[in-house]
């Protein structure tokens, strides 16, 4: 077979990849799954759809999810409520990232959370305990134990005077989401936040975000990166104070000698964390790249 002939067949089996993932849209389907109906290797169904399209077929599905998504939202209609209508959706992007839209109010943190509803949940996940907390603009906190007990006091404790509502249901999309990444499917926590940061918050946590899956820096590599290399300890603090693990992966910080360091989780649950996604990587970059 030619090498025109196989670059055919393969956008041919991308198209008819996509075309099935809108078919079935907004179910999800594994890439596993995926392979067995169309006669392929999971892996090289992944490696073909990637090099054709540029993501991959979870990430088109997503990408379906969160037009829709983004219809729903342009009616008007409350995010929590567009979730529904979508069926599975995210995107940090709905959100221009700017300080006015990124988070609550001032006023409204400094009040215990008055005049929001917070709905929230608390599961088991491969690390213990998962609690998700959302307003209707995106997550408000994100914490990791052994216990869901002692997360839900923690959230009632920074939220006292807001109103918070257990919805196992409603928050199932955020936690499908997240648990799907430490599982080591989804690679990806591109989810809408609504925090309460500083400004220098704000900018390390960004910085954080772009740090590569199965990548590490040092506090004082992400200082520099942000233009203040002399500002390694307020980078540690700024990570400290951080409200929602894995989505801003402060995780991915270790310190200049190569060490773990602190996190607020546990040093377990760190290493488990960089651990997985370095997995992730080495199979979406393996070291001898052939069909």
């Amino acid at each position: 077979m030619s090498r025109t002939e196989l670059s055919e067949n393969q956008a041919d089996l991308v198209a008819k990849v996509c075309r099935y993932l809108l078919e079935i849209h907004p179910q999800l389907v594994s890439l596993p799954e995926l392979g067995a109906r169309f006669h392929i290797s999971p892996y090289h169904l992944q490696r073909i759809f990637k090099r054709t399209t540029g993501i991959s077929p979870r990430e088109y599905a997503a990408n379906l999810r969160l037009e829709e998504f983004k219809a729903h939202v342009r009616q008007g209609e409350r995010i929590t409520d567009a979730i529904y209508g979508a069926g599975y959706s995210s995107s940090s992007r709905l959100y221009e990232q700017s300080d006015e839209k990124l988070g609550m109010t001032p006023s409204a943190y400094r009040k215990g959370g008055a005049g929001m509803t917070i709905f929230y949940s608390a599961v088991p996940c491969p690390l213990g305990v998962l609690l998700v907390a959302v307003t209707e603009r995106g997550i408000c906190k994100l914490s990791l134990g052994d216990a869901p007990v002692p997360l839900i006091a923690d959230l009632e404790a920074e939220f006292d005077r807001a109103e918070r509502i257990q919805d196992d249901e409603g928050v199932g999309y955020w936690v499908e989401w997240i648990i799907a990444y430490l599982e080591g499917w989804q690679p990806n926590l591109d989810l809408p936040l609504d925090l309460r940061a500083t400004a220098f918050q704000l900018k390390v946590w960004r910085e954080l975000q772009a740090i590569p899956v199965g990548e590490t820096r040092s506090y004082s590599e992400v200082a520099a990166a942000i233009g203040q290399p002399s500002a390694s300890r307020a980078v540690a603090s700024a990570c400290a104070r951080n409200p929602v693990a894995l989505v801003i992966p402060c995780h991915r910080i270790i310190r200049a000698d190569k060490r773990l360091g602190g996190y607020r989780w546990g040093l377990e649950r760190k290493r488990a964390i960089l651990e997985r996604e370095r997995q992730y990587r080495q199979q979406e970059h393996p070291s001898r790249d052939s069909d």
